[in-house]
């Protein structure tokens, strides 16, 4: 009693490195969260206006949002980089240039030297922000991949949440170190990071996708199984390098043209996801919190105290998720978010409107629930779709343009905030309402369901793939037993998914000579591979007859009627 058996220790260890991995990588978005957070609280402190000469509105707008600038182009160039260089090596760019630009921002002598400075660190919370997802999805099987973006998002409401709180203590120091001093602390965050990507593994799939199948089929092992020659660590290995021998075989490119004309309704609501998220209205509360909630009443240090508690309940809304979103699924939680942030705001604007003596409670109060709303929808959802829709070797680019198109919309949203407040004052929180209702509808109407599918199944989810080769005969259903691999959820949960959301019938997969060239690759390729293997690989690989095809359509038939 009291003693683990040795491969309960081993699953042990693997998921604590599985989980040490993710939470190391949420530094990156932890770093956007901060920088998004910091200048919230600055830009209303007396030593900060005095010191840039009492700012305009349009002037603190373009020193908020011109990090969007910066971001928006590095995103769009971070699909190249990350298939290049590897999403290691794209993560640790990522760090030192926004560790660069923070110290820029933090010896700022004027103007345009801050705008310089936030643009800089932008160009890396560029790169950080889009690699990290992609990192994130690759490394984790479809159990908790989730999860794990979710706990990744709460890593960028963490950083928020630090910035606010940092800038309310500071806030009490009597000099300029008041403003000087949370942008410092960017810096030191940004060097953890640059530091500690030399220690974490690289992303299976972009070994495998390189060539690099021993040092892919290693890093699996690490992370998911209990050694290479587990069930889960093959069945993994097999079924991203049947999607890389496919792709190879049958692939017609892997430029963007390419990628537009085969998964064009993929990049629409990987982008869409990304641009709603912004359109919503999180941006006027995170980048311009005490700002509201001065407008409603509060005023100087108490607006900052205000920014910080709403912000404790904003991390803690970020923490359901990570037990939800794999059970209840990606749809429900856009839903329900959407509907409480759009009541929320229209809350806001109403109590605005009337101005009574009430108004500074109400609105901190609907300012919270539409922070937690928030949190825990349109907050992390959007960050882990666009990766887990994309193929493998589009990810990177679908997810960059995803990327974009956030920072495109986070820069229109910090640049018109500051105007808008004065120009249509209580109405700006009823425009992003509107925004709110058109989000529910687009999800209701266009969204299928990826809740616990394996990302190699995508194709069958969207059908997006029917002149390149794919068919349902040779999608291996693991319904009646067959085979006792890694992810035995996966297969129903995309059924579930077609038959719930109305996705066309025809279910896509490699033929099965497609998987038979994979296994002869495989076998010639990589030294690491011993006989017995490939015994077992070929009788796999047999299992996959017309009998079996016929036998299969059938049953997917039955599920189908039933």
């Amino acid at each position: 009693m009291g003693f683990l058996s040795s491969k309960t220790r081993q699953r042990l260890w693997h998921k604590r490195v599985l989980y040490t991995v993710s939470v190391f990588a949420s530094l990156g978005t932890f770093l956007f969260g901060y920088d998004q957070g910091v200048m919230s609280g600055i830009i209303t402190g007396p030593y900060f206006i005095e010191y840039f000469g009492a700012p305009s509105a349009i002037e603190i707008g373009t020193m908020v949002a011109v990090l969007e600038i910066g971001a928006f182009i590095t995103s769009l160039a971070s699909g190249r980089v990350g298939d290049i260089l590897g999403r290691r090596k794209t993560l640790l760019i990522g760090a030192i240039v926004f560790t660069v630009g923070g110290t820029i921002q933090t010896f700022s002598v004027g103007f345009w030297t801050m705008v310089a400075g936030r643009f800089v660190s932008g160009c890396g919370v560029g790169l950080l922000s889009s690699i990290v997802p992609i990192y994130q999805s690759e490394i984790s099987p479809p159990s908790h991949r989730g999860a794990l973006a979710c706990v990744e998002f709460t890593g960028n409401i963490i950083g928020y949440a630090v910035s606010v709180w940092t800038d309310y203590f500071c806030s009490y120091l009597e000099s300029h170190l008041s403003w000087r001093l949370p942008l410092l602390v960017q810096c030191i965050i940004g060097f953890i990071l640059a530091a500690g990507t030399l220690l974490i593994p690289e992303s299976p799939r972009w070994l495998v996708d390189t060539g690099r199948d021993a040092e892919g089929l290693r890093v699996i092992a690490s992370l998911h199984g209990d050694g290479a020659d587990a069930d889960a660590v093959e069945e993994e290995f097999r079924e991203i390098k049947d999607r890389v021998m496919w792709e190879r075989e049958y692939g017609e490119g892997r430029g963007y043209g390419t990628m537009w004309r085969k998964y064009k309704r993929r990049v629409l609501l990987a982008m869409s996801s990304q641009a709603f998220a912004q359109l919503n209205g999180i941006n006027v509360i995170s980048y311009y919190a005490p700002r509201v909630f001065e407008q409603a009443g509060w005023t100087g240090r108490a607006a900052l105290l205000m920014t910080g508690l709403n912000s404790l309940f904003y991390v803690a809304s970020t923490i359901p998720p990570w037990y939800l979103v794999d059970q209840w699924g990606r749809r429900p939680i856009l839903l329900s978010g959407a509907a409480v942030m759009a009541l929320s705001l229209f809350a806001t604007g109403y109590f605005m409107w009337e101005a009574k003596a009430w108004t500074p409670n109400a609105v901190v109060v609907s300012v919270v629930v539409f922070n937690a709303a928030f949190g825990y929808s349109w907050g992390p959802v959007p960050w882990l779709y666009p990766p887990e829709i994309m193929p493998l070797t589009f990810r990177a680019k679908g997810v960059s343009l995803s990327t974009a198109t956030n920072w495109a919309f986070n820069w229109l949203v910090g640049e018109l905030t500051p105007v808008l407040q004065e120009w249509i004052e209580y109405r700006l929180y009823w425009m992003h309402g509107v925004f709110c209702c058109l989000s529910f509808l687009l999800v209701y109407f266009m969204y299928p369901e990826t809740k616990g599918i394996a990302l190699e199944d995508m194709d069958a989810l969207f059908n997006e793939d029917s002149s390149t080769g794919y068919d349902e005969s040779a999608l291996p259903l693991r319904l009646s037993g067959e085979t006792t691999h890694s992810h035995p959820t996966s297969e129903h949960a995309l059924r579930t998914s077609i038959e719930e959301y109305g996705t066309r019938d025809t279910l896509h997969r490699p033929h099965s000579h497609g998987a038979h060239s994979y296994h002869s690759a495989w076998a010639d390729g990589n030294d690491d591979v011993d006989e017995d293997e490939r015994e077992r690989e070929e009788v796999r690989g047999g299992d996959d007859s017309d009998d079996g095809d016929e036998s299969r359509r059938g049953l997917l038939d039955e599920r189908r009627r039933g």
